[in-house]
């Protein structure tokens, strides 16, 4: 059985993976599986969580094919169906020219609950791990009932790290972290460090994401982040488009927002 010296979790939003026209980018995801592909030749193994199974499957059934669903949920299922093995399909053919494997893991939020389901899981990624296989987790939108769903990809991640007991959780987005201020205003700056007892929450604007877009923003990201930060699980906030960002943060360098578990005296 093989064991790594580090193990990263890395979350994709779906606005990292594609551009103005809910399109997804292809390079994009070569660059992100070049990055884990680097990181394994250092003997760090990556999981990643990947958003963008409704947006794919919105590629191929456009709106008018499902017009006559009215129930929103139901769409979400149809698009995520769809969608899943698409994704998949890309970085399949990816991490094949790394000459890498990868594995699909979906999962339900009563799969992370203490018992059988949770012990199942943690043989599921520890197998693949060890293994030096690379897997690819989603939530299974498909049949996740709706009362019970993840809130987004980011509680799915942070669950992930704690599950597999990671060094590193690292949240990408399409912002370079967390700022003091509007993102887009010239006077507001990333905050490049925040304690888990540190209020930044006044910073947050509102979303006004479109149905397949992610559930998910940044106020989520922060609570994500200073939870999975609590356990130990030392968390960033990244722009998931810039160069080598993820080779960057577990290399040290000052990226993105770091959230930290502030030590008691």
């Amino acid at each position: 059985m093989k064991t790594h010296s580090k193990r990263v979790v890395v979350k994709i939003g779906t606005n990292v993976m594609t551009n103005k026209d809910n399109r997804i980018v292809v390079p994009i995801l070569k660059r992100i599986v070049d990055q884990v592909a680097r990181l394994y030749e250092e003997d760090i193994m990556t999981v990643i969580i990947s958003s963008g199974s409704v947006i794919a499957g919105k590629e191929v059934l456009d709106d008018n094919k499902i017009d006559n669903i009215d129930n929103a949920a139901q769409r979400r299922q149809v698009y995520s169906a769809v969608g899943q093995p698409r994704m998949m399909r890309h970085y399949y053919s990816i991490f094949h020219d790394y000459g890498m494997r990868c594995a699909q893991v979906l999962a339900t939020k009563r799969d992370f609950d203490f018992g059988r389901h949770r012990d199942n899981m943690i043989n599921c990624y520890e197998g693949l791990l060890n293994q030096g296989i690379i897997p690819i987790a989603n939530e299974d939108d498909a049949v996740s009932l709706s009362m019970s769903m993840f809130s987004d990809n980011d509680e799915l991640a942070s669950l992930v790290a704690e599950l597999i007991k990671a060094d590193t959780l690292i949240l990408l987005t399409d912002t370079d972290g967390i700022f003091d201020g509007h993102p887009d205003h010239d006077d507001s700056n990333v905050i490049r460090s925040v304690s888990t007892d540190q209020e930044v929450e006044q910073f947050i604007q509102e979303s006004d994401k479109k149905e397949g877009e992610g559930r998910g923003g940044m106020e989520s990201k922060i609570n994500v982040a200073k939870g999975a930060a609590s356990k130990d699980i030392v968390t960033y906030i990244a722009n998931g488009k810039r160069e080598d960002v993820i080779l960057d943060i577990v290399h040290g360098k000052d990226v993105g927002t770091r959230i930290y578990k502030e030590e008691e005296d």
